[in-house]
């Protein structure tokens, strides 16, 4: 779907392939079916749903986006620079796999909040980012940031409920209750919104510890 700019349906791919991200480790441990390669096989499927699913998104954006003159020189290889998204969401899971401190919470932009991010942003503002008015250098710095914060040591918080409690769970109710007007307002575009905000207050708690 991505390679043919079918947007809105990798995205309803994209929002499948977490549900089943979610699901996959309570099944395997419900069924007692867990091991050391089921580890590293969830972690391929995580790449190719999280990290060639987006960058192939941004692949064919970049493949319908207006190049100024200065840049037709390049356009027939600047979408390659898509898979950077690929590359970093690699990087992102091997450290996932092998860093003992992402028990109960993450270092670094989990890789299906990402694909998420880039899902949504591309499908909910198209017509924007096709136009002659924007830029595909600001599509590329993007693409920098968000690999980037990939494989940074920002720590960010979980949605894992171990319990009910405001007290232990503040900032994932805080996170929640504004997710819901962003789902209600900003239709395709809540996604991508839904995930800045999640950095955002990763952030805020992180500088108020």
């Amino acid at each position: 779907m991505a390679f043919e700019a079918k947007y809105d349906l990798a995205l309803a791919f994209i929002l499948l392939s977490s549900v089943f991200d979610f699901f996959d480790g309570m099944v395997a441990r419900l069924l007692n079916a867990y091991s050391a390669i089921g580890k590293d096989l969830d972690s391929l499927a995580d790449d190719v749903s999280f990290g060639v699913a987006p960058s192939l998104i941004v692949f064919s954006l970049f493949k319908e986006m207006h190049y100024p003159g200065m840049m037709e020189g390049i356009a027939p290889v600047f979408p390659f620079l898509a898979f950077l998204i690929s590359v970093f969401s690699a990087l992102r899971l091997a450290k996932f796999n092998n860093d003992t401190r992402q028990t109960s919470s993450f270092i670094g932009l989990p890789v299906p909040a990402n694909a998420l991010f880039w899902a949504s942003f591309v499908t909910g503002a198209h017509e924007l980012l096709i136009s002659d008015s924007f830029h595909p250098l600001y599509i590329l710095l993007l693409v920098c940031l968000s690999s980037w914060l990939l494989v940074s040591e920002i720590p960010m918080f979980s949605l894992k409920f171990k319990s009910l409690s405001w007290k232990e769970n503040k900032t994932s109710f805080i996170f929640l209750m504004v997710c819901v007007p962003l789902l209600v307002f900003l239709g395709i575009c809540s996604f991508a919104a839904i995930i800045v905000w999640y950095i955002l207050l990763s952030l805020i708690t992180r500088k108020s510890k």
